[in-house]
């Protein structure tokens, strides 16, 4: 499968962190949008792994879209072409590579 969530996966953002660190993800970066905000269809080269820290934001996968809050985690397998679109209250998110 190309993309996997794991809805509540994590309470906060050292949880994240801990959970990069086991796993031998590198590089965890936080990033957030306003409202409304979009990302274009894109893909890249690594195992993306996603937590959303606050608010919402959908991605968009070919023909499914899958939400994520609050807590929420997104694998995203290497050259797995997504967009997204950021929620009705913006979002934060952090995520890192593998």
């Amino acid at each position: 499968m190309a993309a996997t969530t794991t809805p509540g996966a994590v309470r906060d953002r050292d949880e994240a962190l801990a959970a990069f660190a086991a796993q031998g993800c590198s590089g965890p970066r936080p990033w957030g949008n306003g409202p409304g905000d979009t990302y274009g269809a894109h893909a890249h080269g690594y195992h993306k792994v996603l937590f959303c820290l606050a608010g919402s934001i959908t991605f968009h996968l070919g023909d499914e879209d899958v939400t994520l809050r609050a807590g929420d985690r997104l694998d995203l397998e290497p050259r797995t072409e997504h967009a997204a679109t950021v929620g009705p209250d913006g979002c934060s998110c952090i995520e890192a590579s593998r």
